[in-house]
Formats: structure tokens, sequence, C-alpha cells
């Protein structure tokens, strides 16, 4: 069983950044990958980025590669969303999910938890 627990969301102008964070916790979080997702209104929940046990290897949507950076830190159970130039269409909930099993990290099917979602809102 893992628990994760997402913070650092909030308001922001475009153009600016925000660094999100997910604590982890109930397994060895060395041991399996991590990826963020994100849910605008009526939309559905999409791939953002995703990082490996090491954090050796990491992988990004289209829409945000060069713009945001995923990264872990596994002494502190931590996973980081560092976003900067936001813009509007990043406007969204953003879950952290973890991933104990073999699977494509770029589909929601690939993690079996998931953090409840912090709110990000880019203003223009």
């Amino acid at each position: 069983q893992v628990q994760l627990v997402e913070s650092g969301g909030g308001l922001v102008q475009a153009g600016g950044s925000l660094r999100l964070s997910c604590a982890a916790s109930g397994h060895t979080f060395s041991s399996y990958a991590m990826g963020w997702f994100r849910q605008a209104p009526g939309k559905e929940r999409e791939f953002v980025a995703a990082i490996n046990w090491s954090g050796g290897n990491t992988y990004y949507a289209d829409s945000v590669k060069g713009r945001f950076t995923i990264s872990r830190d596994n002494a502190k159970n931590t996973v980081y969303l560092q976003m900067n130039s936001l813009k509007p269409e990043d406007t969204a909930v953003y879950y952290c999910a973890a991933n104990l099993r073999s699977g494509n990290l770029y589909y929601t099917s690939a993690y079996g938890y998931w953090g409840q979602g912090t709110q990000v809102t880019v203003s223009s």
C-alpha cells in the first residue's frame, strides 16, 4: 500500500512558476517509478511527466517539454514537478501516481496508487 500527498498548487500568472511536491509513504520509495498527470474540467486525465526509480530516466508530454522538470529525492520519499513558463492551458488538478509494476508510464493504467490532487490555476 502506498499513500501519496501532493502539495504546492496555487494561483499564478501566466509566465510564472510553481513547484509541486508529492510525498510518498508505505512502500520502499526508491523501488518504483512515479508520474504526474493532470485533469482539466471536462477533460480526461492526461500524462504530464514520469520518472524511473533512480531518477535516471525522465519522460514528458510534448505540451510541457522544455518547461516542466520532474525530479525525485529518494532520501525524502518525494517527487517534484517544477513548472516554469506556465500558460493558462496548464490550469488543471495535478495528480501524482505510483507505478509498482511494469507498464507504459504514459498511461494511467500503469499506476496503482494516486494522490488526492492539487489545483493549479494560471491566469492570463
